[in-house]
């Protein structure tokens, strides 16, 4: 099992930060790993119960895809969300809190768990999650470097 946290302080208000994560036509824009994200179930109105495709590149100029559950949403402030894998015993969970600290300051708290159950991945799995974790820390400082170039950005569509 692999464990990954990471935190961020981002010179963004939370709400700015929030309206920007749920903006999944914009993934693409700042994380360097998404190709897209489809929204095949919005859940209820805060966003629980929400199932998205992820799709991203993969090495060797290949693309996968992952179905994200995402729950316990507390609006501007964070949800949880579980990857479905097609194998059992493969799924990874993973939580976002932003954490408040002042009007234009708030730290982004990342964590995802992973197992891979699978051989060979198994062997791998450790090398794959340095990978992906490094590219998932380099969207979120993307993140804040892409509100910084887009003051004007409010969450509107």
């Amino acid at each position: 099992m692999q464990e990954h946290r990471y935190s961020l302080e981002i010179p963004h208000s939370a709400a700015r930060i929030w309206a920007l994560m749920q903006d999944y036509a914009r993934w693409p824009l700042y994380a360097p790993m998404v190709i897209a994200v489809e929204v095949l179930h919005p859940g209820d109105a805060n966003g629980n119960g929400l199932l998205r495709r992820v799709v991203y590149h993969l090495p060797l100029g290949r693309k996968g895809t992952a179905l994200e559950l995402v729950t316990d949403v507390e609006p501007q402030r964070g949800y949880t969300y579980m990857m479905i894998s097609r194998q059992p015993g493969n799924d990874q969970t993973g939580r976002v809190r932003l954490e408040a600290m002042a009007p234009d300051r708030t730290i982004l708290h990342f964590e995802e768990r992973y197992h891979l159950t699978q051989l060979p991945w198994k062997w791998f799995e450790g090398r794959i999650y340095r990978f992906i974790n490094r590219k998932n820390e380099e969207s979120m400082r993307r993140l804040s470097q892409w509100l910084t170039d887009n003051p004007q950005y409010d969450g509107s569509r």
